[in-house]
């Protein structure tokens, strides 16, 4: 058994409210909805009953005793009937409701300690109202790519899982250098707690524990098909996200900063040009230049020379053009060396602007690229002082 516990590096300086407020709304509704109407038996003059009864009956087992199943009926199986999503039978407000509502103690506990783990990273990544709505969103498509195996069914589906394993699939993309710490339990031959990169607890996750039990047709109460749809639709969204930077398409493009006159003649051709504004190290007519070109034409630039733009743009103020900058150009299969510059250029822009956790992983992605030794020191320097946050200030 492998249980994840924590993960490692957190944002510092951070409080995950929306995240609290998630996992605070699962409790309640456990507390207040849950836990009372469990114990509570089922109304048989509730019209809700004798649907309830039409659409479990033909789903038992066949050596089921129906009188039990009367018996055994409580008030929040009609709340969970009424309220949790049912593919035959698809409303908007149940693909919500059903996301805070759960089929016990366990069921909840799992689910909080997941999000708990790693929503707080990717809170802090997205902003909080993006986090928020990205979580709505990977739920729902969570439980309609669910219901694409469920059709006409009645049986419905509820908790927070299909959401959480969203949050998992923006946490494999943004954050492949993590390390999450898991209580490792192979009885009788090992207890331990040890830490285990990102991505191979959470491709555990979507393999073992889901995809393989998808596939050969487990029967469980487990909703396989939902975890795998957020999982899925969580790697979707961060795969766009980081494209764009966060950033609506037409937003945080470079401005045409240039001193030529209006209708003068450029002498060189706007690529050419930037080159040798680079190589010059004008700042201000290298901006000029490359506000000339769109992003394709951008692409033909070295990492190098992208590293040298991205600082200089960032500078100007235009931080999103120079991540999106660094991102396309590091993008590019097979791009000539000097990716060491880029990605460190990337590191510090996302330190600066307080994204330790991300800024982490480019960093050590730096040291992985082959860096020159000045370049080296100054990605070791930052994840130094990443690291003395960590031991010195709150996470």
């Amino acid at each position: 058994m492998l249980l994840p516990i924590g993960d490692t590096p957190n944002p510092r300086h951070f409080t995950p409210w929306v995240n609290f407020l998630l996992i605070a709304a699962n409790l309640a509704v456990f507390a207040l909805v849950t836990l009372p109407l469990s114990g509570t038996a089922a109304d048989p003059s509730d019209p809700r009953f004798a649907e309830y009864l039409r659409a479990v009956l033909p789903h038992l087992p066949r050596n089921a005793d129906p009188v039990a199943l009367l018996a055994s009926t409580s008030a929040y199986d009609l709340v969970v009937f009424e309220y949790g999503f049912k593919p035959g039978a698809p409303a908007l407000g149940d693909l919500v409701a059903s996301m805070f509502l759960h089929a016990g103690f366990l069921h909840l506990a799992g689910n909080m300690l997941f999000l708990w783990i790693y929503g707080d990273n990717c809170e802090h990544r997205l902003g909080r109202l993006p986090y928020l709505a990205v979580y709505i969103l990977t739920g729902a498509a969570a439980t309609l790519f669910f219901s694409l195996f469920a059709r006409g069914s009645m049986i419905p589906l509820v908790g927070a899982s299909g959401a959480i394993s969203g949050v998992l699939g923006l946490y494999f993309v943004l954050f492949p250098r993590n390390r999450v710490k898991a209580f490792v339990f192979l009885f009788p031959i090992l207890f331990d707690v040890v830490h285990l990169p990102s991505r191979w607890v959470l491709g555990f996750y979507l393999v073992i524990d889901n995809l393989l039990p998808f596939f050969i047709g487990a029967q469980s109460g487990v909703a396989y098909g939902a975890h795998i749809g957020g999982f899925i639709a969580g790697l979707l969204v961060a795969r766009t996200g980081e494209r764009l930077a966060w950033q609506w398409p037409w937003t945080g493009r470079l401005r045409r900063e240039t001193d030529l006159e209006a209708g003068a003649a450029e002498p060189l051709p706007p690529l050419e040009r930037l080159r040798l504004e680079l190589a010059a190290g004008d700042a201000p007519a290298a901006l000029a230049a490359a506000a000339r070109l769109d992003d394709r034409a951008l692409d033909a630039l070295s990492p190098r020379e992208c590293a040298q733009l991205a600082g200089w743009m960032e500078d100007a103020g235009y931080a999103v053009a120079a991540g999106r900058l660094l991102r396309r150009c590091l993008a590019r299969r097979g791009a000539a060396g000097d990716r060491a510059e880029a990605l460190l250029q990337l590191g510090l822009m996302r330190l600066r602007q307080g994204q330790v956790a991300a800024a982490y992983q480019h960093l050590l992605d730096t040291l992985d690229a082959d860096p020159s030794p000045e370049t080296a020191d100054r990605a070791r320097e930052a994840l130094a002082w990443i690291e003395a946050g960590r031991r010195n200030g709150p996470a």
